[in-house]
């Protein structure tokens, strides 16, 4: 079975990820990262390319690791916005969406400029980031099978939780 990520920017879900691979000893894998080593940086792929084709470049690393086992799988902030993409994750992977507040995203994403959909918006950042969390967490929260607060834990503690709902599956 996967242990699947999902969530907003800024939520910890490559943290999380690395430490929940080691603890569970599954192979870690971030999606992002995959179309980074692939293809380029995710900031030019959107610029030159569009979004539509970053998508298409999601779903097809998506593809291949839902035909895998045992990973822990860290997605992009938009990848279960595809039904496609989540349906796939669940073949083999309950998804864990990994929520924090307004508050907490704002200040984790605020000094990093590598976040595309928060470039060049012509508005302020806290404006599009509210924006963004009120389109997607209804859709994270259907796709999910857990949901985890983030809020005020250390990767650690977030980690735990989650191990301790995969052990509950498991037994």
């Amino acid at each position: 079975m996967n242990i699947v990520l999902c969530g907003m920017m800024g939520v910890g879900k490559t943290s999380v990820g690395i430490r929940l691979a080691e603890l569970t000893d599954r192979r870690w894998y971030d999606t992002d990262v995959m179309i980074t080593d692939r293809h380029g940086r995710i900031s030019d792929l959107f610029e030159f390319y569009g979004e539509p084709y970053f998508r298409s470049l999601e779903t097809e690393i998506t593809r291949e690791l839902s035909e895998q086992d045992n990973l822990v799988i860290s997605t992009g902030g938009g990848l279960v916005l595809k039904p496609e993409n989540s349906e796939l994750l669940k073949k083999r992977g309950k998804i864990f969406f990994l929520r924090a507040s307004f508050e907490t995203l704002l200040t984790r994403i605020k000094a990093d400029g590598s976040r595309p959909l928060l470039k060049d918006t012509g508005s302020v950042l806290s404006v599009k980031l509210q924006q963004l969390l009120a389109e997607r967490t209804p859709v994270y929260e259907h796709a999910a099978d857990y949901i985890i607060s983030t809020d005020h834990k250390t990767v650690d503690e977030v980690a735990n939780e989650i191990v301790a709902q995969i052990e509950g599956i498991l037994s």
